[in-house]
């Protein structure tokens, strides 16, 4: 990306971006993956991430109102996707609420590993673009 600059505009960047992403190999995206906080573990924002901590938890913000039964339900759903699939669930969650979250994450647990690991990759380029933003 540093070699192409100067992008000319927003929408040219964000262009670049979305089609450099979507050219990678799926260990660049697991690469990517893994440097996420899963949805609801705050202990994990501020620890792991501590330098993408404030935008990390402005678009988790359904999180931090949600009912302790629904960080439960995510915590608990998030190691089952982990398991099944082999990384973490990526969602673009601005805007949403936790119990939204949930559903989009029980919901997806129905996927067979290409498709999810598509949707991720997907969920990724949203956030990548809002960062942009």
């Amino acid at each position: 990306m540093m070699a192409r600059r100067p992008f000319g505009s927003a929408e040219a960047l964000q262009s670049l971006a979305r089609s450099e992403w979507f050219s990678l190999a799926e260990d660049d995206w697991l690469e990517a993956f893994s440097h996420h906080p899963k949805i609801g573990d705050r202990a994990s924002l501020e620890k792991r991430f501590p330098a993408t901590h404030d935008l990390s938890s402005k678009e988790q913000a359904g999180v931090g109102s949600a009912r302790t039964d629904v960080i439960d339900a995510l915590a608990d759903a998030n190691e089952v996707y982990l398991e099944r699939f082999g990384f973490i669930f990526i969602v673009c969650a601005t805007g949403k609420t936790a119990e939204e979250m949930l559903k989009m994450l029980r919901d997806r647990l129905g996927n067979d590993r290409a498709t999810e690991l598509r949707i991720a990759a997907e969920e990724q380029a949203k956030i990548t673009a809002l960062r942009l933003r």
